[in-house]
């Protein structure tokens, strides 16, 4: 994608847009959620019950909101996302039912201004946790194994270090966090004491076999699949588990390049690992245990995790983002 899109990026950095035939009605660190403007589309949607689902290009770290936004960012999202829930599309169902653009207005399609980081899907009923699988160890659960060799209750072999490969992947769920808090760390026995034991095992059974085939299909590119987020809904009128909100991108897993593994240190990433940094040095003058804001990024980082996004992309699918 060029740079011209550049230009643009401060439409999708900051808050929700205002869309012929919908309604905003949630915005997420990075995600805005509309509905249907039923009175404008005459009581009814052509797609049935359905919500857009935009990607902006906000990017957070240490549970903040930063500016400036990153730019195309929410185009590498979701056509990423798009092009993962295609892959993956024999395993489980997804929430995807339209990403044409919309040919007039009202019409309750796919609004011009925000098509490529669009899609309109099905209205779930989210269950509330976070599915993440882990085939290395690193972040919070190299924390968790570091205090009392264990992640979310799952006991793991001595010895291991940052990057080390997992001898098998893991599920360690969290909980969901409102912007400006926290995820959890929690066990199986509390996410089935949250939603139920069956329910709980069929997440798990899910996430641990999207990873399987997501990490195959990743180490054929190259790169190597860390970990990843996952979030399922029910469909309320097939009762279905589907596969929801983004899957696979820079924002939900941890990428690595697969020739640069070396465990014992932390691995390069094709993420914000640029942000993170950058505002954990000297040069950012950010306090991060203060109350302060962080401060706005600078253009080179900016623009490095742009390029990293970019290049997470196309390493993945084999073709330039357009």
């Amino acid at each position: 994608m060029t740079d011209a899109r550049e230009n643009t990026t401060d439409a999708f950095a900051g808050g929700p847009l205002d869309l012929p035939g919908w309604k905003h009605v949630y915005s997420g660190k990075v995600r805005d959620l509309y509905e249907p403007d039923l009175p404008a589309l005459g009581g009814v949607h052509p797609l049935g019950d359905v919500v857009l689902v935009v990607a902006s290009d906000r990017i957070s770290a240490y549970d903040h909101v930063l500016t400036p936004g990153i730019p195309d960012k929410g185009v590498v999202l979701t056509q990423l996302s798009l092009w993962w829930f295609d892959q993956l599309a024999d395993v489980v169902e997804n929430h995807v039912v339209s990403t044409d653009v919309s040919a007039e207005p009202g019409d309750g399609l796919v609004p011009d201004v925000v098509a490529g980081r669009a899609m309109v899907c099905r209205r779930l009923h989210m269950f509330p946790v976070e599915c993440v699988v882990r085939g290395y160890l690193t972040g919070s659960g190299l924390a968790e194994y570091r205090a009392n060799g264990e992640v979310t209750g799952i006991l793991l072999p001595p010895g291991l270090v940052d990057g080390s490969r997992l001898p098998e992947p893991i599920f360690t769920p969290a909980t969901k966090a409102e912007v400006g808090e926290h995820d959890e760390n929690v066990s199986f026995d509390e996410v089935a004491r949250r939603i139920g034991h069956d329910d709980a095992a069929r997440l798990r059974e899910l996430t641990l076999a999207l990873y399987a085939r997501a990490e195959e299909i990743a180490r054929e590119r190259g790169v190597i699949l860390a970990d990843t987020k996952l979030e399922f809904g029910v469909d309320p009128a097939t009762g279905a588990t589907v596969l929801g909100d983004e899957v696979l991108t820079p924002d939900s897993s941890r990428f690595w390049p697969a020739d640069q593994w070396e465990p014992g240190d932390a691995q390069p990433s094709f993420d914000k690992q640029f942000v993170r940094d950058w505002l954990s040095s000297s040069a950012s003058g950010w306090d991060r245990a203060s109350d302060t804001p962080p401060p706005a990024l600078p253009a080179d980082v900016v623009r490095r995790t742009r390029d990293r996004y970019l290049e997470a992309y196309e390493r993945l699918t084999g073709r330039s983002l357009t």
